[in-house]
């Protein structure tokens, strides 16, 4: 099941307020705040989609470049010591310590789609 709305490239999160009986979305991934809401499914998809395009015409208007949500880079916080040690098994493999992280990232999907596919079967 996927909770997450997606509009020319932009995703949303979405919560129901229960007190006020509706659907809050909120862009993620951008640092500029994007919100919306609706009483209903159709209208939160409709009020998502207006939130869009209403940011990318503000940003035409403005002269600034939209954000994206993902950039291709990303700060990890790791202890010293296992950065060491993946420094250390990149060099070893004679890759370079991003190389060995993608590889490992990518792995990990990997191990995670024939989970799915057992737990399915």
């Amino acid at each position: 099941m996927n909770s997450m709305l997606e509009y020319k490239g932009y995703h949303a999160t979405i919560e129901f307020d229960a007190d006020d009986d509706i659907f809050v979305g909120k862009v993620f991934g951008i640092a500029d705040s994007l919100n919306f809401h609706g009483s209903s499914i159709p209208e939160l998809k409709k009020m998502f989609e207006q939130c869009i395009d209403n940011y990318l015409e503000l940003c035409e208007k403005i002269g600034k470049v939209p954000e994206k949500e993902f950039k291709g880079s990303f700060n990890v916080r790791i202890s010293p010591e296992l950065h060491r040690k993946v420094a250390l098994a990149a060099a070893n493999q004679k890759i370079t310590l991003n190389q060995y992280i993608v590889k490992a990232i990518m792995e990990s999907f990997e191990e995670t789609s024939v989970l799915d596919s057992v737990a399915q079967a």
